[in-house]
């Protein structure tokens, strides 16, 4: 996981779940009953995941009725794992498809550090700061102790469920 020379390249981003197949995806933190689990490319709040269903499919609604059950208490094991590992005020959960238009969850916490302005607003109004830009906050080998506690704790998870 997060190997500097796969994270450099970035050619993992082309496809997330055929790089993560074949072992090429530096930030993949598991494989789930539902899918995979990757941590987010700009970890500005530290322990934001993203669980991507696999096989893929367009929504959540397209899944037959397990398979949706599936994936969210998947969803919500993610969120357990990221909660007790990063202690934040609330976790959210988002489920978009505006810009990756497959099926995949944004699980990401909030922290009592965050501005008052921000606490407020979807995690998405920060890529509007000018603070995003740049390597400051991009995934680095610095995130690997974060990736495998939220690996350890999740995979024990899912063998309690």
């Amino acid at each position: 996981m997060l190997e500097k020379d796969l994270l450099e390249t970035g050619a993992y981003k082309k496809d997330r779940i055929g790089s993560a197949l074949r072992g090429e995806n530096p930030t993949m933190v598991t494989r789930m009953s539902s899918g995979f689990v990757f941590l987010m490319d700009l970890q500005f709040l530290p322990g934001w995941c993203v669980l991507t269903a696999y096989p893929q499919v367009k929504d959540l609604h397209v899944l037959p009725a397990a398979k949706r059950v599936a994936f969210l208490t998947d969803m919500h094991l993610l969120g357990e794992t990221i909660e007790a590992i990063t202690q934040p005020v609330r976790m959210n959960y988002s489920i978009l498809g505006n810009t990756d238009q497959y099926l995949h969850a944004h699980v990401y916490p909030r922290y009592a550090w965050e501005s008052p302005e921000h606490q407020r607003q979807p995690a998405w109004f920060y890529f509007q700061d000018d603070a995003l830009k740049g390597s400051k906050w991009a995934l680095n080998e610095t995130h690997v102790e974060l990736g495998e506690q939220i690996k350890q704790k999740l995979e024990a998870l899912m063998q309690e469920y």
